[in-house]
């Protein structure tokens, strides 16, 4: 990929704030890490975070500018260092197998760059900040735990000030000690992402939304299931935003689709009709694409058929298991027959559904045998993941198996990381078959037409992700790929948490804890 610096980067110029002086303008670069192997297929998001974290700094006057490396290359992000010569470069770090990328990347840069301050930021980094610091040896100077948008302007003024005392800001951990807990924002209707620092927008999509931007209407999960660390990174808390912000960014959205990142959308249906009435005033029509629990959907069927009037198109529904007996031991709170109540009002609606169900290392050539029949006997988009405890969720600290790898880069739910029941070989073999055999299912005459008519829609707007992602998939998921990716050289080793056999004590796994939160206003 050729480079071009205004392809590459939106800059945009704004008078520095106060304490930097006339002359100076203190420029930050924030960097979203490489594509995971989902994003290389099925979807390629914006960087939200990254956009909302660089929409606070350059209110705050700094000189900001935005690089996606899911999309752009190493080469590129060096060529800028060279160009622009940013004062300081902040990592999103949201997912465990981009964290020796990055660490890498703060290394050679700063032996490129001393001076330069190199912080990083995220969902993962907030859980694994101590481990990080120490691979990095120097290179990074601190981690940012918790939401990042309030605190990274002080950050920012820090690195430009008195680097030493960064440490000292809520949430930030260096190697010289870490402050107070991490601090919410006041209100999540103050967060407006910079879109306009993201080039190449059309290469973001989900599926066949394509292109898609992506909107934030909640932050945060009252539930508390053991695989995830949504609950625990928000001290399960769960907040609004005012339907009139959500309408107002929604009606500066150029993409004519849009993935709703929260956790669980519409868990208060009041709220979304609020959310739809707005967009309604303002003629919003778009496609959507959401994320939701099946007992939710059944609970709030109304706000649902409402949505899907207003463009409502595509849903996930993370059934994780196909029987009561999954669904207990993730603590999904719910039942196969509530799922399966939930399947049948989403056929009938018309909404298209995407299903994922976790595969467990304990798994034999029986049980995958048996979530094929399933997964085909089913109209639903099914996929697989394999289980994988990870920082910040329960499962990390009470899973009595051992972990078979300590490789940052496995832990991507693609991978095993405990041990298997049958041979590795064996395991992932079935593993990929059964994700092949849910894919290929659309792959049939009738589907094949459906595929080349949207393909042939996309192709005419100028739009070919949706294309490729039909061609990449044995590529990607290959099983010989994914045995040699165990094989590789191991450069970071995660540190293993000590196994916990009684109660789990909650508050330790809170990034922003509760006491804290309950403090925090819910808009």
């Amino acid at each position: 990929m050729g480079y071009d610096p205004k392809q590459c980067i939106n800059s945009v110029q704004i008078r520095p704030s106060t304490h930097m002086g006339p002359m100076k303008k203190f420029k930050a670069l924030f960097v979203h890490p490489s594509a995971l192997m989902s994003s290389k297929v099925f979807l390629r998001l914006e960087p939200i975070g990254c956009e909302l974290v660089a929409a606070a700094c350059k209110a705050a006057g700094y000189d900001v500018r935005l690089l996606d490396l899911q999309i752009f290359s190493h080469k590129d992000y060096f060529r800028i260092l060279d160009e622009w010569k940013p004062d300081a470069i902040g990592f999103s770090l949201n997912y465990l197998p981009n964290v020796p990328e990055v660490v890498d990347l703060a290394k050679e840069t700063k032996r490129k760059m001393p001076g330069v301050f190199f912080f990083v930021g995220g969902h993962s980094a907030s859980f694994v900040a101590k481990d990080i610091l120490n691979h990095a040896e120097g290179a990074i100077d601190c981690v940012v735990r918790g939401e990042g948008e309030g605190v990274a302007p002080r950050v920012l003024e820090a690195a430009a000030d008195d680097r030493k005392r960064v440490h000292e800001l809520p949430g930030v951990v260096s190697l010289d000690g870490e402050g107070p807990h991490a601090e919410m924002v006041k209100s999540i209707d103050d967060l407006h992402p910079a879109r306009e620092l993201t080039s190449k927008r059309k290469s973001y999509f989900i599926g066949v939304l394509d292109p898609a931007a992506s909107v934030e209407f909640t932050r945060g999960c009252p539930w508390d299931c053991v695989f995830c660390s949504a609950w625990t990174f928000y001290g399960r808390s769960y907040r609004k935003r005012s339907p009139e912000s959500a309408a107002e960014e929604m009606a500066r959205i150029k993409e004519p689709g849009v993935f709703l990142v929260d956790d669980v959308c519409f868990i208060e249906p009041e709220h979304g009709f609020a959310i739809g009435r707005e967009l309604e005033k303002r003629n919003v029509k778009k496609e959507y694409y959401l994320e939701t629990r099946g007992d939710v959907l059944l609970r709030n069927k109304e706000v649902f058929k409402y949505w899907r009037k207003l463009g409502l198109e595509y849903m996930f529904l993370g059934l994780e298991a196909i029987d009561d007996e999954g669904l207990k031991a993730n603590r999904k709170r719910t039942t196969a027959g509530k799922n399966l109540e939930a399947l049948e009002f989403t056929r009938k609606e018309g909404i298209t559904v995407a299903l994922n169900i976790i595969a467990d290392p304990s798994w034999d050539k029986a049980k995958f045998a048996a979530v094929r029949e399933w997964s085909l006997s089913v109209p639903e988009i099914v996929s697989i993941s394999v289980n994988t405890p990870y920082p910040g969720t329960e499962s990390w600290l009470t899973e009595s198996r051992e972990f078979s790898t300590r490789d940052y880069r496995l832990f991507d739910v693609q991978h095993a990381v405990m041990p298997t029941k049958m041979s590795l070989e064996e395991f992932y073999r079935e593993l990929v078959n059964t994700q092949k055999a849910m894919t290929m299912k659309y792959m049939g005459w009738r589907a094949a037409l459906d595929a080349t008519s949207i393909a042939a829609k996309l192709l005419m707007r100028g739009q070919t992700n949706f294309v490729k992602m039909l061609f990449k998939f044995d590529s990607v998921y290959n099983a010989e790929r994914q045995i040699a990716e165990h094989r590789e050289p191991v450069k970071y080793e995660m540190s293993m948490p000590q196994r916990m056999t009684g109660k789990v004590d909650r508050s330790k796994l809170y990034i922003h804890p509760q006491e804290l939160v309950k403090l925090q206003p819910q808009g």
